[in-house]
C-alpha cells in the first residue's frame, strides 16, 4: 500500500473519467484532489504539498500542456498528461514542457495506477538526500556547470537549474560520462529503466530540449549538451 501522505491532483473536465481515477487510486491509500476545473486545480497546488499530478490535455480554461507549463514554474513533482490524443508531436510537446509521462484514452485505470506508483518511486530515488556511504563521492564541476547527485543540486554559473528528477539524471549521466558519446538508448535504459524502442527516442530528445533551453543553450551551437548526429550526445 502507498504512504497516506501522498498526495495526487487530478484534473480532468470529464467528470467520469476523475471520479473513475480517484477510486482507483484511493484503494490504494492516496490521498486524492480532484478536479474538473484547471484553475481550481492550480489554487490548490500553490496552497498544499502535492506529490503528482495527472492532468487531462483538453480542457476549457487552461489546457493541460499550458497547466503543466505553469506547473513546472514552481514545482518539480511528477506530472502525467492524459488525453485522447495519439500524435507523437503532442506527446513531445508534453515532454518538452516538463510533463514525465503520457497515457492515451482510452486507458485501463491499473495502468494509471502503476505509472503513478512507477514516477513516484523515481523522484524519490532521483530526490533522496541520502547517499551511499561506501560509494566515492561524485560531482561534475566545469565550464560553470556543477551537478552533485548526494544533495540534488545542480547549479550552471551560480544559478539554481529548476530540472526534474528525469533532467537531472540525463544530465548528471552525461557528466560522469563526459568525453564519451552516450546512444539516446543508453541514456533511455538507464534513466527510465526500460527496455528501448525506437519510440523512445522521442522521449529523449524533448528532455534534452528541455534541459538546453533551462541552460539557455543555442540550438545551434550548445556549449554543453551536444548532439552527434547518428549517434547520441556527449559532454566534452
Amino acid at each position: 500500500m502507498s504512504c497516506k501522505s501522498e498526495t495526487i491532483v487530478i484534473v480532468d473536465d470529464e467528470q467520469e473519467i476523475a471520479d473513475l481515477l480517484e477510486v482507483y487510486l484511493k484503494n490504494e491509500s492516496y490521498v486524492v484532489r480532484k478536479f474538473y476545473n484547471p484553475l481550481d486545480a492550480l489554487a490548490c497546488i500553490e496552497k498544499e504539498p502535492v506529490s503528482l499530478a495527472i492532468l487531462d490535455v483538453m480542457m476549457p480554461e487552461i489546457d493541460g500542456f499550458s497547466l503543466c507549463q505553469k506547473i513546472r514554474q514552481k514545482h518539480l513533482f511528477p506530472i502525467i498528461m492524459l488525453t485522447a490524443k495519439i500524435a507523437d508531436i503532442d506527446k513531445i510537446q508534453g515532454l518538452t514542457l516538463g510533463a514525465d509521462d503520457y497515457i492515451v484514452k482510452p486507458f485501463n485505470p491499473l495502468e494509471v495506477v502503476a505509472r503513478v506508483k512507477t514516477q513516484l518511486r523515481r523522484y524519490k530515488q532521483y530526490n533522496t538526500n541520502q547517499s551511499d556511504p561506501t560509494a566515492e563521492p561524485a560531482e561534475y564541476d566545469e565550464k560553470g556547470l556543477y551537478i552533485c547527485p548526494a544533495s540534488h543540486k545542480c547549479t550552471l554559473n551560480g544559478v539554481v537549474l529548476p530540472l526534474t528528477p528525469f533532467e537531472f539524471n540525463i544530465l548528471w549521466y552525461l557528466c560522469k560520462n563526459h568525453g564519451r558519446v552516450v546512444s539516446a538508448e543508453e541514456l533511455f535504459e538507464t534513466v527510465w529503466g526500460e527496455r528501448f524502442f525506437e519510440s523512445n527516442n522521442n522521449t529523449v530528445m524533448a528532455h534534452i530540449a528541455r534541459i538546453r533551453e533551462k541552460m539557455s543553450e543555442p540550438a545551434r551551437k550548445p556549449k554543453y549538451i551536444k548532439t552527434v548526429w547518428g549517434v547520441g550526445y556527449t559532454i566534452e
